[in-house]
């Protein structure tokens, strides 16, 4: 049964309409996921379907007594509330004495202080208590506007099982792709004014919607080949406008009418950055360095060295220093105790994820380049308009004021302002917040490929992996832990400690392996581990082809009505299937490695 349907919903905000005779539906237990560019509509139409904001035409269907949670982008809250206090706004006036209960279960599930006064909490704590405002009624309907931002890793994690066992419907925006993966059940796309589906993966909707685009190209270009011949012939001498068809006349009008009216996509961010000269080979050392704020230990005793080209990602939960450890590697922060050595000729560039370097009364342009009308990048000269211009950001508005930018046109404007000038070291804080998914995509490409030393805080885990070559990971409790590669690879470590931890005899098994590759000449595959490298192979893609049978079966919107006991099998198995693969994977890259270390031994 549908909670809420729209039919032929138009909404315009301007010129052109954001939301252009959209349908939509959303039935009980679905997981919706909702992309698109900035500024494309997608908070405008999460309004419409919570009935904040009226749509120009269409229809807006709601089922009767459905309960619905909202958690905006940029929650508000009352002044001078407590934590208990605000999230009890979420119960009807009716029911805030006899649901404290529910209050308290939400205080539970999501770690908050019941006496905490709201106003006194970050960013990411404040994330948590719109979100419990919005389930301590028990919504039918949970929407969420962007709930990843401000949050540490572990706190999405726990979002995610939260929303794993969330009983309701739920639609939400995020430009977190392994969110987006791992909570949605169908993935629909607002580009243009258009709503359409995208099944469930993000893999698959990088596909269908290359399809889609090139099909559409093709469709303009003959389209335009078209309205050129015509426009061709209504040109022609006075012969032949005398004997011309006013059918054919006719036609040509309604293909200009045609042509005027369509919605060109918004073109790519052109990224481009200037790593400049080389630093030195050294980038910046530690050596027994400790750091405290206010009384409490952040770091103790860790001693590291970045070198030149190193691409350092740093996680760990909010309030556990990494920006406070970020300003002592690039020496801004003197440690409380232990020594800091910076290498020589280091030039860098630093996006701070409050974006603290913008003048909100300052204009785009003089933002960029103050008193001038160029920049030089790599050599060349460009006008201020056209580099703007390469980050979505029209003529008109070179001369607006920053403070009108939303959170995503700030984010692309300091990344626009860092470019335009050489650095041989970066440092992102925060990058990812408020960016969408295509312009993120386009920034991991720049940055695999940037020369320089990189320094990254991000709570993207698609991005970590994607870019960083190595990762320093705080505990909160003064520990700084490092790790080769991403967070994929840091959480593979992790389970891979507690395996051995937890088994004596798995430990000493590891440390005898590591004797025997000590003597590659005598080391062989065993009988067991020549048949199972054969086999690993099929038994990995027969598991991907339930995994994706599963995921198809999930897509059926009927199935949540019809057998929402068969859904919970369904979810089950493939949390089994995955941990599964991702054994299988591990163990065919071991034996593969150990088969050609001894094929090479023995050439």
């Amino acid at each position: 049964m549908p909670l809420i349907t729209l039919k032929s919903v138009s909404l315009a905000f301007g010129l052109q309409p954001l939301l252009d005779h959209v349908d939509l539906q959303i039935d009980e237990r679905e997981r919706i996921g909702l992309i698109g560019r900035n500024g494309g509509g997608k908070s405008t139409l999460l309004s419409v379907l919570t009935g904040e904001t009226q749509a120009d035409d269409g229809l807006v269907w709601r089922s009767a007594g459905m309960a619905l949670g909202y958690v905006q982008q940029d929650p508000s809250f009352g002044d001078n509330l407590t934590v208990f206090e605000e999230i009890s706004q979420g119960l009807a006036e009716d029911k805030r004495d006899m649901g404290a209960w529910r209050v308290e279960r939400q205080l539970s599930l999501l770690g908050l202080d019941a006496a905490t006064p709201v106003g006194t909490l970050s960013g990411g704590w404040k994330k948590r208590v719109a979100l419990a405002r919005a389930l301590v009624c028990e919504p039918d309907l949970l929407v969420l506007d962007e709930p990843t931002n401000h949050l540490d890793i572990e706190a999405i994690e726990a979002l995610e099982r939260l929303l794993g066992e969330f009983s309701g419907s739920l639609i939400f925006i995020t430009h977190d792709r392994q969110f987006l993966d791992h909570v949605a059940t169908r993935i629909v796309e607002l580009d243009r004014g258009i709503l359409t589906g995208f099944g469930q993966s993000f893999a698959e909707y990088q596909r269908r919607k290359a399809d889609q685009l090139a099909a559409e190209a093709q469709q303009n270009a003959r389209f335009d080949k078209l309205l050129s011949q015509e426009e061709v012939w209504i040109r022609k001498g006075v012969e032949a406008r005398r004997t011309r068809n006013e059918g054919r006349v006719r036609r040509l009008e309604r293909l200009r009418q045609e042509r005027g009216a369509r919605r060109e996509r918004v073109g790519h961010v052109q990224f481009s950055l200037d790593s400049g000269p080389s630093s030195g080979k050294l980038v910046v050392e530690l050596q027994d360095v400790s750091l405290r704020y206010e009384g409490r230990s952040l770091i103790e005793h860790f001693s590291t060295r970045i070198q030149r080209g190193d691409k350092v990602g740093i996680i760990g939960p909010n309030g556990s220093g990494k920006t406070t450890l970020l300003r002592t590697l690039l020496g801004q922060l003197p440690p409380d105790t232990g020594q800091v050595r910076l290498g020589t000729r280091l030039d860098i560039a630093y996006f701070d994820q409050w974006r603290s370097q913008l003048d909100p009364l300052a204009t785009l342009a003089d933002t960029i380049s103050p008193g001038s009308d160029f920049i030089e990048i790599n050599g060349q000269r460009q006008h201020i308009i056209s580099y703007l211009g390469d980050f979505l950001f029209p003529p008109e508005r070179a001369r607006a004021k920053v403070e009108s930018l939303s959170g995503g046109e700030r984010s692309r404007l300091l990344l626009a302002r860092l470019f335009c000038r050489p650095s041989n070291v970066l440092v992102l804080d925060e990058p990812t917040n408020d960016l969408d998914i295509e312009t993120l995509e386009l920034l991991e490409s720049l940055l695999t490929e940037y020369t320089g030393t990189l320094f990254l805080v991000s709570h993207d885990r698609a991005f970590l992996d994607a870019v960083v070559t190595q990762v320093m990971v705080l505990d909160g409790q003064g520990r700084v832990q490092e790790n080769v590669g991403g967070y994929s690879d840091w959480q593979q470590h992790v389970a891979q400690q507690s395996t051995s931890q937890s088994s004596p005899t798995a430990a000493r098994d590891k440390s005898e392996t590591v004797v025997k590759r000590s003597k590659p000449a005598t080391e062989r595959l065993s009988y067991k581990e020549e048949r199972e490298l054969q086999q690993l192979p099929e038994h990995i893609a027969a598991l991907e082809r339930e995994q994706a049978e599963l995921a198809t079966a999930l897509t059926d919107p009927d199935l949540y009505r019809r057998d929402p006991e068969r859904v919970k099998h369904i979810t089950a198995r493939q949390h089994e299937l995955s941990q599964q693969l991702d054994e299988a994977f591990q163990n065919w890259e071991t034996l593969l490695q150990k088969h050609d270390r001894i094929q090479g031994n023995t050439v």
